[in-house]
């Protein structure tokens, strides 16, 4: 074999594990929809397509891939966690998001949830507090294509009044009480998921209405996220 040949040989069989690769991952998100959503509730089309398009072991430390698709949360670093994928889709499905939406994350941790939503809806606009998360996020998210997420690293507490009105917000990790600003920067009409609870207690899961500038709240179910942080 020369050395074109050999070179030409070497490239292909690259390939083909870089496609086994990508095989492996989607057969194993298949599974994930079907197992852990599908049969948990989640209908919505526009979150199962998301969940099953968006490779969530790329947003896992390296030595966590072969846990990417298992039933729970995983470490990410700073002390900070990427949610399981149950709750990742619940909340996403609850947003009842259409694709010419504008949506705000605070929480970008991985970076993983904005791509979920950069699958669905027109752009994102997502902010994390931990630099090195931020960065990290951006970098990803960049990476593998997603150039309707914008990341921001700052105090999501204050959202981003630049970028609003938003047809949907998104809050992951855990607030003692919803932040006034995020519910002036929603949209009448769009809705907000957030973990409301204090530090010391239960956490739910709360969907926010607004509707003709009235606030609606409902609470669903409890959850653990990591907590709502500030830059004091």
């Amino acid at each position: 074999m020369n050395y074109r040949s050999f070179f030409v040989y070497g490239l292909a069989l690259c390939f083909s594990s870089v496609l086994i690769a990508q095989n492996h991952h989607f057969i194993k998100r298949e599974q994930m929809v079907k197992t852990q959503l599908q049969a948990r509730g989640i209908k919505d089309p526009l979150t199962l397509y998301s969940m099953l398009n968006v490779p969530r072991h790329e947003f896992v430390p390296k030595n966590l891939v072969d846990h990417a698709y298992k039933d729970g949360a995983l470490p990410i670093g700073n002390d900070q966690t990427i949610s399981q994928p149950y709750i990742v889709a619940f909340m996403t499905q609850t947003l009842q998001l259409k694709s010419t939406d504008k949506v705000l994350e605070i929480g970008t941790g991985s970076g993983y949830q904005a791509g979920v939503l950069g699958k669905i809806v027109d752009s994102v606009f997502t902010i994390e507090i931990i630099k090195d998360l931020a960065m990290s996020a951006k970098s990803r998210l960049e990476n593998l294509g997603f150039d309707n997420v914008t990341v921001k690293w700052g105090d999501g507490y204050h959202g981003w009044p630049e970028k609003a009105p938003f047809d949907a917000i998104m809050v992951t990790a855990g607030a003692e009480s919803i932040p006034k600003p995020l519910l002036d920067q929603l949209k009448n009409g769009g809705h907000m998921v957030i973990p409301v609870g204090p530090n010391d207690d239960v956490t739910y899961l709360v969907k926010v209405t607004k509707s003709n500038d009235r606030i609606i709240t409902k609470k669903l179910f409890p959850v653990r996220f990591v907590p709502f942080t500030r830059n004091e």
